[in-house]
């Protein structure tokens, strides 16, 4: 190998590439011609040399010019080496240095080498001196461009990645935003539906605004908590199943005043879709629970969000009149759905079969002498 390096400027215009540069060496020496002799040694192996003659020289000329690497003696007058190579480490973005010297100290290799240099030759004319000077000039100069090169490619992934998370960050707050928006659309229309539930005399006009009102809640429910928490991919299930529950109890004391609904669910995070689902279920199994499982007004409602593993199993139940069918089997009797936490032959019915499709399952009914018990069993994440 030469003492050359890539030209970094483009190609001619002939499409040959342009020739290599030629490293530019300053050997800071006091001996002369040792000096003169290892720059014309070096000039005939393509290096470009330049002299000083003491440390201060040496140190002046680094300041104001560019080299690719420097060699510099130990033993001068004035400012030996060492002073010398931590003087040059101490400029911005200074050349390697070859320390040389002609004593055979180690003491003065490990001080050099600690002191920065990066590498050390001994001063012997009469042996392999220039070859192992132009060996530690082309090791010292491509250790330089490995490591700017590690450093650039460093810079470029702390880059990279500074803009990931500003572009996640910009997501996140827009998401945010969105959630907002439709959060605060749909409690629109949740007023909306309590208005004109309250204007109404038909009960059954009423009942439907009702019903459709809780329906659209459970959706609201889920974007106000996505916009207010620092989650924006996940719904914490059990925490947005108590909220429901909790304005579904205030319903229950205003309507059916003996009600009592109650939760037991291990923290679990899901996906906003299928939190919505789930939302929807529990909000038609628990309004039918609340109307037919107690024909007294007295009575518990209860749910129960437990993980099973990778799979959720979530149930409702009371202790009323009872379901003598198992739903989907097509052989309930023409009442057995106003019987409890079963949800009616018509509407009720029909969303929760759909929802639980979203979710991929079949809701059950537990057999059971008394009482109603509808569980859904589901896979965790929509996909595994």
């Amino acid at each position: 190998m030469d003492g050359s390096v890539p030209d970094p400027s483009a190609p001619l215009q002939d499409g040959t590439s342009a020739p290599p540069a030629p490293l530019r060496v300053l050997y800071v020496d006091d001996d002369p011609a040792l000096g003169r002799l290892v720059q014309r040694q070096l000039a005939r192996l393509g290096f470009e040399v330049v002299l000083a003659g003491s440390g201060e020289e040496g140190l002046a000329l680094v300041a104001a010019e560019r080299f690719d690497v420097v060699a510099l003696d130990h033993y001068m007058p004035g400012q030996d080496g060492i002073t010398t190579l931590r003087a040059i480490r101490a400029l911005d973005r200074p050349p390697p240095v070859v320390y040389v010297t002609g004593a055979q100290d180690g003491r003065l290799a490990v001080a050099a080498l600690k002191a920065g240099a990066a590498d050390y030759v001994v001063k012997e004319v009469q042996a392999d001196f220039i070859e192992l000077l132009r060996a530690a000039f082309v090791a010292a100069v491509e250790q330089v461009r490995m490591r700017r090169a590690h450093e650039a490619a460093e810079a470029e992934i702390r880059a990279a990645r500074d803009r990931f998370e500003a572009l996640a960050a910009e997501r996140a707050l827009l998401l945010r935003e969105m959630n907002h928006r439709v959060g605060n659309s749909l409690q629109i229309i949740v007023s909306l539906l309590n208005v004109q539930a309250s204007a109404t005399e038909d009960g059954r006009v009423k009942e439907a605004l009702n019903a459709a009102r809780n329906r659209v809640s459970a959706v609201a429910q889920v974007h106000r908590r996505l916009y207010t928490s620092d989650q924006i991919a996940t719904v914490a299930l059990d925490q947005y199943i108590g909220s429901l529950l909790d304005d579904l109890q205030v319903s229950a004391h205003r309507d059916h005043g003996g009600i009592t609904i109650t939760l037991d669910a291990d923290p679990i995070h899901i996906d906003p879709d299928r939190a919505v689902a789930v939302g929807i279920i529990a909000t038609e199994l628990v309004i039918n629970a609340m109307k037919y499982a107690y024909p007294g007004g007295q009575g518990a409602v209860r749910v129960a969000l437990k993980r099973q593993g990778e799979r959720i199993d979530f149930a409702v139940e009371d202790d009323g009149a009872g379901m003598g069918a198992q739903m989907g089997a097509g052989k309930a009797a023409p009442k057995a759905a106003e019987s409890g936490a079963g949800p009616s032959t018509g509407l009720g019915t029909r969303i929760v079969r759909a929802m639980s499709t979203k979710l991929g399952c079949e809701p059950t009914l537990d057999a059971r002498a008394t009482g109603t018990c509808v569980r859904l069993t589901f896979r965790l994440a929509e996909h595994g």
